[in-house]
C-alpha cells in the first residue's frame, strides 16, 4: 500500500479509571507536555469502574492548551447521534477546535441492553452507524438552509435545527475490522482507527484495499481517509525484545514501513506508563517525523490534504496547480476538498475561488505572491474574513488566507510593545494581552482579524480614550507585489509606513505588525435598549451626549426598524475605559435620558469579556450592501434623514460609532487615514433586493457627510475614493502605489490606481 501523505500524529490511549481520576488527567497532561498531539480514552458507559468518557474529554480539554482529545471509540448505541452532534460541536468550540470523534458501532450488547440500549444485529449496527454519520454531518452543516430531516430506520430525525457549527471540521474516525464496517469507513468516514493486535481477519493489507475500493466507489480519493493505529503490546528496552519492544531507534525503524508501505499516519500508544509516554513523545515522534520527511523527499510522495475525484474535474483555468510551491501544497484547499466549504466564503460574501492558499509564515506568503503574480487570476487576501469592502474571497481566483499566521506576542512589557500576526482574531489578542494588563482598541467583534482592521483604521470601544488602532502601529512587516519582504517603520521605508496605516490593503500583504499597547484592566460596560419611535430626537440627544462625554467613554448606537407590533429599537453600548465606578456612573447616567428605556445593564468586566471571539463559521451570512460615512455632528437634518431610513423598512440597521477624542489628536497628514475632525462614523445596511432603495435614501443624506470610513463601505466606485482619501492624501497614495505596486496586483480593497507619468515618495 502507498504512503497516503498525511501529516503524522502521535497520541495516547488512556484508561479512565474512576478510582484514581487525577491519574488519567495527569497522564493526559503528560501527553501534551511530551509533545504528543492527541489523548484518547475508551468509552464503556456501562462500566462503573470507569469515568464517563464525555465528562473526561471535557475536563482534559479544559486542563490542556493544544492537545486534541477523542474517544477511542464512543459507544454509539448509548449516545444518540443528534445529541452527540450538539455535544461534539460544543466541545470543539470550547476547546478551540481540539476535538475529534472516534466512533464505534457498539459491542458488549448485554451490557448495552442493561442500560436501556437496544440490541442490534451486526448488519443493523453498521446501518445505524451510517445514519448517525449523516446526522452528525448534517447537524454541523449550518450552510444548508432549513432543518435537518432524516427518515432513518434506527435514528429518525423529523426536523432538527442545525448547529452549532464546530470550530473546525471534526474528523470522524471509525473503529472497523470487518468488510461491512471497512466499506462504511471508506465511503463516509475521515479515518480508520483499529488496534494493531486485533487486525487478524482481514489483515492490514486486505483492510487497506477494502477501504480504498469503498472510497473509490463512493467517488472519493482513498487518500482522504487517515489510517490511525492503536498500539498496546509495546515497551522500551535496551535490547531487542521484538516488534516495538526495543530502543526508540528500533521503534522508528519498525514504524517507518507502516507509514511508507501501508499508509498509517497516526500512532497511539495504549499504556498508562509515564515512561513510555515521555519516551514516545520526546524521542520516537520527532525522529519518525524526520525519517518520514526524508523518505518522502526522496520519493516525491504526495503529501498533505488530498483531492477527491470531484476536485480533479473542477480545476479552474489559470491557477496551474502543478506549479504550486511545495511550501504551500500541504495547506492548499480546492473545490471538492472537505475543508473547502469552510474557507471559500467570508462573513458577508459567498465565493468560489479556484484555490485557497494558507501560508504559515512570511516566507510562504512570498511564495504565494510570487505564484499569483505569474497567473492572470484575481487575488484576495483574507485576515479574518469580516471585511465588507475588502472582498476577501472571489470566484475562480486565488484567496490568500492568513488564518494560520495568528501569533500574539508581548515583546517588551516595559514599553508595551506587542507583535501581532494578521490572522489573529482581536478577541484572541485581547485574551493574550490581558494577563500583562494591556489592551488594544479593536472594533466591537472579537472574530475580526488583525490584518484588515489594523491597516485601515480601527474604531473600537476604546477609541475616544486611546485613538484608532493604526495610531499605535510602530512597525510592519509586509510582502510587496514583487515578492520582497520589507520592514516599514519611521526609519525604514517611512513612506510605505505612512501608507499602510489607512490604506494597507493596497500595498502588499502585511505579515506582522508591532504596536504599542496601553494599560487597560477592567472596563465598565453598559447596554441600553431604547424605544426609538421618535428616532430623530433620540439620535440628536445621544450625539450631543457622546461628544460631551469624557474621553474615557466611547459609545455605539445601533438602530433597528419596527418589527411586527414592536416599535423601532435603539441598542446603545457604552464602554468606560477604566475601573473608577463613580466616574463611570457620572459619565453613563445622562444617557438614561435619551428616550424611553426598555432595558439596561451595566457591569465592571475585563476588556476581553466584551470582545470575546465567537469563532463563527462563514457562509456569506452578513449584510453585504452597506454604505459608510463620517459626520462632524449629528445635526437635526442628519437625525431626520436617519429616522426616514429606519421608518422606510428598507434599511435593516443604521449604526453610529463615536470617535473624536484621542482620534482627533493625530494630525491629518500623519497617516493615510486623514479624518481627524469628525466625531461619528455612520453605516447603513440592507439586503440585495432593497439596495436601490438604500441608495436613494443614502443620496439624501450624502450632502451632510464629511468623508467615509473605508471598512464599512461596499460601493467601490472610484468616485468614492476621494471620500475615503481626500486630497492631498489620494495623490500621495497614487504616487506610492506607482512605486510599490505599479501593476495593481493588490486591487481588491478599494483599489487605488497607480499614478502615471513618474513616481515619487510623497
Amino acid at each position: 500500500m502507498p504512503d497516503y501523505g498525511h501529516e503524522l500524529l502521535f497520541g495516547t490511549f488512556l484508561t479512565p479509571t474512576a478510582n484514581d481520576p487525577e491519574r488519567v488527567v495527569a497522564l493526559a497532561e503528560l501527553t501534551e507536555s511530551a509533545g504528543l498531539d492527541l489523548a484518547t480514552f475508551q468509552d464503556h458507559p456501562y462500566n462503573p469502574d470507569l469515568l464517563d468518557t464525555w465528562t473526561l474529554l471535557s475536563w482534559v480539554a479544559a486542563r490542556t492548551e493544544r492537545l486534541r482529545v477523542s474517544a477511542n471509540v464512543l459507544n454509539l448505541p448509548l449516545r444518540p447521534p443528534a445529541v452527540l452532534a450538539r455535544a461534539a460541536a460544543s466541545l470543539d468550540l470550547l476547546s478551540g477546535g481540539r476535538f475529534e470523534l472516534g466512533l464505534g458501532a457498539g459491542a458488549f450488547w448485554d451490557a448495552i441492553e442493561g442500560m436501556g440500549g437496544g440490541r442490534l444485529s451486526p448488519a443493523d449496527s453498521v446501518a445505524a452507524l451510517s445514519e448517525a454519520i449523516d446526522i452528525l454531518r448534517g447537524a454541523w452543516d449550518t450552510s444548508t438552509r432549513g432543518p435537518l430531516r432524516l427518515r432513518g430506520e434506527h435514528h429518525p430525525v423529523p426536523g432538527m435545527r442545525r448547529g452549532p457549527t464546530p470550530a473546525h471540521d471534526i474528523d470522524i474516525w471509525l473503529g472497523a475490522y470487518k468488510p461491512r464496517m471497512l466499506a462504511l469507513t471508506g465511503s463516509k468516514a475521515d479515518g480508520w482507527l483499529p488496534t494493531l493486535e486485533y487486525l487478524k481477519s482481514p489483515d492490514r493489507v486486505t483492510a487497506n484495499r477494502l477501504l480504498d475500493e469503498a472510497a473509490t466507489a463512493a467517488g472519493r480519493d482513498p487518500r482522504q481517509i487517515r489510517r490511525l493505529l492503536n498500539l498496546f503490546q509495546i515497551d522500551f528496552s535496551a535490547t531487542d525484545g521484538g516488534f516495538l519492544r526495543g530502543t526508540p531507534e528500533q521503534w522508528v525503524d519498525q514504524l517507518l514501513p507502516l507509514v511508507l508501505d501501508e499508509g498509517f499516519s497516526a500512532f497511539i500508544v495504549g499504556r498508562d506508563d509515564p515512561r513510555i509516554i515521555s519516551t514516545f513523545g520526546h524521542e520516537v515522534a520527532p525522529a519518525l517525523r524526520e525519517a518520514v520527511a526524508r523518505e518522502r523527499t526522496k520519493a516525491t510522495a504526495p503529501t498533505g490534504p488530498t483531492r477527491s475525484t470531484v476536485t480533479l474535474t473542477r480545476r479552474q483555468p489559470g491557477t496551474d496547480h502543478a506549479a504550486l510551491p511545495t511550501s504551500l501544497a500541504a495547506g492548499a484547499v480546492q473545490p471538492g476538498d472537505p475543508e473547502y466549504e469552510r474557507v471559500r466564503h467570508t462573513y458577508s460574501r459567498q465565493g468560489s475561488p479556484a484555490i485557497v492558499l494558507r501560508p504559515r509564515d512570511a516566507a510562504e506568503v512570498v511564495d504565494a505572491v510570487t505564484y499569483t503574480r505569474a497567473r492572470d487570476v484575481p487575488l484576495s487576501v483574507r485576515s479574518g474574513g469580516h471585511g465588507i469592502s475588502g472582498r476577501s474571497t472571489n470566484d475562480g481566483g486565488i484567496v490568500l488566507d492568513l488564518s494560520r499566521m495568528n501569533r500574539v506576542e508581548v515583546l517588551d512589557r516595559a514599553t508595551r510593545r506587542i507583535r501581532l500576526e494578521p490572522g489573529a482574531r482581536w478577541g484572541e489578542v485581547a485574551q493574550a494581552l490581558a494577563p500583562a494588563g494591556l489592551a488594544m482598541s479593536s472594533g466591537d467583534y472579537g472574530d475580526v482579524g488583525v490584518g484588515g482592521l489594523a491597516t485601515t483604521g480601527g474604531i473600537g470601544y476604546l477609541a475616544r480614550r486611546f485613538g484608532l488602532t493604526i495610531d499605535h502601529v510602530v512597525a510592519a512587516e509586509i510582502v510587496l507585489a514583487d515578492g520582497t519582504l520589507v520592514r516599514a517603520d519611521a526609519e525604514h521605508h517611512p513612506d510605505l509606513f505612512w501608507a499602510i496605516r489607512g490604506a494597507g490593503g493596497n500595498f502588499g500583504v502585511v505579515t506582522a505588525l508591532e504596536l504599542e499597547a496601553y494599560e487597560v484592566g477592567n472596563v465598565v460596560h453598559a447596554q441600553l435598549a431604547v424605544d426609538a419611535t421618535r428616532a430623530a430626537e433620540l439620535l440628536h440627544r445621544w450625539g450631543r451626549l457622546a461628544e460631551d462625554a469624557p474621553r474615557e467613554l466611547t459609545s455605539f448606537l445601533s438602530l433597528f426598524p419596527a418589527r411586527r407590533q414592536n416599535p423601532p429599537v435603539a441598542r446603545v453600548t457604552l464602554v468606560y475605559a477604566g475601573d473608577d465606578i463613580e466616574a463611570a456612573e457620572r459619565a453613563l447616567t445622562p444617557f438614561l435620558e435619551i428616550g424611553p428605556i426598555l432595558d439596561q445593564q451595566a457591569q465592571l468586566v475585563p476588556y476581553p469579556a466584551i470582545v470575546a471571539p465567537s469563532r463563527n463559521r462563514h457562509h456569506g451570512q452578513g449584510l453585504d450592501d452597506v454604505h459608510s460615512g463620517l459626520l462632524r455632528h449629528i445635526t437635526p437634518e442628519v437625525a431626520a434623514s436617519v429616522e426616514t431610513m429606519i421608518r422606510s423598512g428598507d434599511v435593516l440597521i443604521v449604526q453610529l460609532r463615536s470617535v473624536g477624542g484621542a482620534v482627533n489628536d493625530v494630525h491629518r497628514d500623519a497617516t493615510a487615514y486623514p479624518h481627524r475632525r469628525q466625531n461619528f462614523s455612520l453605516l447603513a445596511a440592507t439586503v440585495p433586493d432593497r439596495r436601490a432603495r438604500l441608495d436613494k435614501l443614502w443620496s439624501d443624506l450624502y450632502e451632510h457627510l464629511d468623508g467615509m470610513y473605508l471598512s464599512f463601505e461596499s460601493d467601490t466606485d472610484p468616485q468614492r475614493l476621494l471620500d475615503a482619501f481626500p486630497e492631498p492624501t489620494l495623490g500621495r497614495l497614487r504616487r506610492l502605489k506607482a512605486r510599490y505596486d505599479p501593476d495593481n496586483v493588490f486591487n481588491r480593497n478599494f483599489p487605488i490606481p497607480p499614478a502615471t507619468g513618474g513616481t515619487g515618495s510623497s
